[in-house]
């Protein structure tokens, strides 16, 4: 990708989604800006590639997208003109449990909280329906800086309390196996243990964000979101350059403002002595977290699901209960690999037939680790599809494997593998990287954070980008 901008007054160093929003956002205001990436295509957790078979389109990290419709910054932009379309499963989630129909979570809570039936009916409307009610105004509360007094007061009282709580302390609110794993699957996407305080609110945000905006996908694959911000950015002027690593901020333009769409790690590699000790101390403070094992396949057909249920979901859990989703997680947390490991599963062809040829289909899983480990959880991984759909090894054509080295290979801000920017626990979700109303911006004049380790955190949203680009504004006036 050649370059375009000259003498540019602002750098962005790495194409992820943050970084690239943070590069539209300053190049809209007027800025000169340059995007510096090390890969030689730009997207960072938003890649697509032909990893199997010719023809097979796989997301290489992300695939399900439910912040990249709730997030105020992609919301903001328009990257429909830039070719993104969103695809809807027919329904966002199932969570399937042994011996019992699947927990299906439906885009509405009445359908989800009937599916649950008597038991757990109550319970999920109890949930979700204030959540849900509340609207755009908690989940752009839950993505804006840290503020006093907060943004949004009303909605983030609803989920407060609820949201402070162990996802397993919260989840025995569920009667069933049904009802208290499909909960626990969702609270599972924090890679940390389920009795870690906040857990609960990683369950609330993701099973509300599926009620009110759904789990979508992007038509082509997660490449398109990249694909989208790159052509609104030149739209604006601002450029890209891939395969360009930058291993100190001296390789940069002195005169520019830098943005680091990197984690602490190798924001400490690049800028070196410029950090104070203090704050470079702290950045080495910052910890990470597990890492994920992930399978691609290219099939010669659909998954072959008992339950036909199961076929209608763009996203499928494979973890049984609370207490089985919870074992498994606590399993890796304290660096074993569990047998039965909880399994997330995205079957993106079911629904957006670009990504595969006529009749045959791409499906995406992964499972957590240790970080780092160099265990092959494929067999484990399969075993668990099997037991829910057998006959699915027989419909494998080829498999790509990801290990937590190849994960950190593809993307070096996926330290150990660990694919979230840092541990989301509560200690990290207030002080990420540092404790701070201004955490994006760094002691050293002209030099910010944009990477998912900065608030609001991770996920395919831009609003780490967002709010460390309208900080370099605010700053400059």
């Amino acid at each position: 990708m050649a370059v375009v901008a000259s003498d540019p007054d602002v750098v962005v160093v790495g194409a992820g989604p943050n970084g690239l929003t943070a590069a539209v956002v300053l190049a809209m205001a007027g800025r000169r800006v340059l995007v510096v990436e090390a890969a030689p295509t730009p997207g960072g957790g938003t890649r697509s590639a032909e990893l199997t078979l010719p023809g097979f389109v796989h997301d290489v990290c992300s695939a399900i997208h439910p912040l990249g419709l709730a997030s105020p910054a992609l919301r903001s932009l328009p990257l429909a003109d830039h070719g993104l379309r969103w695809v809807h499963p027919d329904v966002p989630l199932a969570h399937v449990v042994d011996g019992e129909a699947p927990a299906i979570l439906h885009r509405s809570v009445e359908d989800t909280a009937d599916g649950l039936g008597p038991e757990d009916g109550p319970v999920w409307r109890a949930l979700f329906g204030s959540l849900v009610d509340a609207g755009t105004a908690l989940s752009d509360g839950l993505l804006s800086p840290l503020a006093i007094p907060p943004r949004h007061p009303v909605a983030l009282a609803r989920f407060g309390p609820p949201g402070i709580l162990s996802a397993s302390r919260l989840g025995r609110r569920f009667a069933s196996a049904r009802g208290s794993g499909l909960f626990a699957g969702l609270a599972a996407h924090s890679i940390l243990s389920l009795r870690a305080p906040a857990t609960a609110g990683y369950g609330l945000m993701l099973g509300m964000l599926a009620h009110r905006v759904g789990w979508p996908m992007a038509e082509g694959g997660s490449q398109r979101i990249a694909d989208a911000l790159v052509s609104l950015l030149a739209a604006h002027g601002g450029s890209v350059e891939c395969g360009r690593e930058v291993r100190s901020l001296a390789e940069l333009p002195s005169t520019a403002t830098v943005l680091l769409d990197l984690t602490p790690r190798q924001v400490i590699a690049i800028a070196g002595d410029r950090l104070p000790d203090r704050y470079r101390g702290r950045l080495a403070r910052f910890r990470y977290g597990p890492g994920v094992h992930k399978v691609d396949w290219a099939l010669d057909g659909p998954v072959p699901w008992t339950d036909p249920a199961v076929a209608g979901a763009g996203t499928v859990h494979l973890g049984g209960s609370l207490a089985e989703v919870a074992a498994g997680e606590e399993d890796v947390m304290q660096g074993r690999h569990p047998e039965r490991p909880f399994v997330l599963l995205a079957q993106p062809s079911r629904f957006d037939p670009s990504r595969a040829p006529d009749g045959r289909h791409t499906v995406w899983a992964y499972c957590h680790v240790p970080a780092g480990s160099t265990v092959d959880m494929t067999d484990r991984i399969e075993d668990r599809i099997e037991a829910h759909a057998p006959g699915f090894r027989d419909r494998i054509l080829a498999r790509h494997v990801m290990g937590p080295a190849a994960m950190e290979r593809y993307d070096a801000n996926y330290i150990g593998g660990h694919i979230n920017g840092g541990a989301g626990d509560l200690r990290q979700f207030v002080a990420r990287p540092t404790l701070g109303l201004h955490p994006w911006r760094t002691p050293v004049e002209g030099l910010y954070l944009c990477s998912s380790s900065t608030p609001p955190g991770p996920g395919v949203h831009g609003m780490c980008g967002w709010h460390a680009a309208h900080e370099v504004l605010a700053h400059a006036d």
